[in-house]
């Protein structure tokens, strides 16, 4: 699950300066479970620009963003979508990609949230980011836990030093990932992977801009 937050109204209102009839983009997948796109914040949102002096010509809700066909068949369904000077979005930085694709070139799309990391959900509100999209998976040597996004200072052979009780030298609220990766290898009974070094991460697997096509 992609994470989100809200930018600053101010901020927001500073890039519609100019736009006079905006139409709005909500997720009703990721977004809406961080509360920064849902069906609440985009009547939020719509209030603040009518405020300010905006024209609101609709919104869509859509259940991902990120889908180019539910972006098509938006714009292709809502003649309203055909008035807009700009488009809003409020979704990750993919689904804000996505409708500036879909949309006339000489009409902007504009984000409203900033995205921040990739998460696993605890349960509703609760998401801590567990993968980095490094393109280079260590997690089946780690016991599932990735050194390289849990540990602060990404190291792949063990702790650092300032480790102590347990706990993490830069943030002593969390527990050390390699001292949770240690236990959890010793209750598999695989400590002999700790003893495997791992050598630097090859970052030119990860590539840019990224694309995979099934067929």
């Amino acid at each position: 699950m992609i994470i989100t937050k809200k930018k600053s109204p101010e901020e927001i209102l500073k890039t519609l300066d100019g736009f006079e009839n905006i139409y709005l983009f909500g997720c009703n997948a990721c977004a809406q479970q961080c509360r920064t796109g849902g069906s609440e914040e985009l009547d939020e949102m719509e209030g603040l620009l009518k405020e300010q002096g905006f024209s609101v010509c609709g919104t869509a809700l859509l259940e991902e963003t990120c889908y180019r066909q539910l972006v098509l068949k938006t714009l292709r369904q809502d003649e309203a979508t055909k008035k807009a000077d700009a488009f809003l979005v409020l979704s990750c930085g993919a689904g804000v990609k996505t409708v500036s694709d879909c949309v006339p070139e000489e009409v902007p799309t504009l984000p409203a949230l900033d995205t921040i990391f990739l998460a696993s959900v605890e349960r509703v509100g609760r998401f801590f980011e567990g993968c980095s999209l490094c393109g280079e998976c260590v997690l089946a040597r780690t016991a599932g836990v990735c050194p390289h996004t849990e540990c602060p200072k990404g190291l792949l052979n063990g702790p650092c030093g300032g480790m102590h009780d347990g706990m993490c030298e830069v943030d002593p609220q969390n527990e050390c990932a390699w001292a949770r990766i240690y236990k959890k290898l010793k209750k598999q009974g695989r400590m002999d992977t700790m003893r495997e070094h791992v050598p630097p991460k090859d970052n030119s697997v990860k590539t840019r801009p990224g694309r995979l096509l099934l067929r």
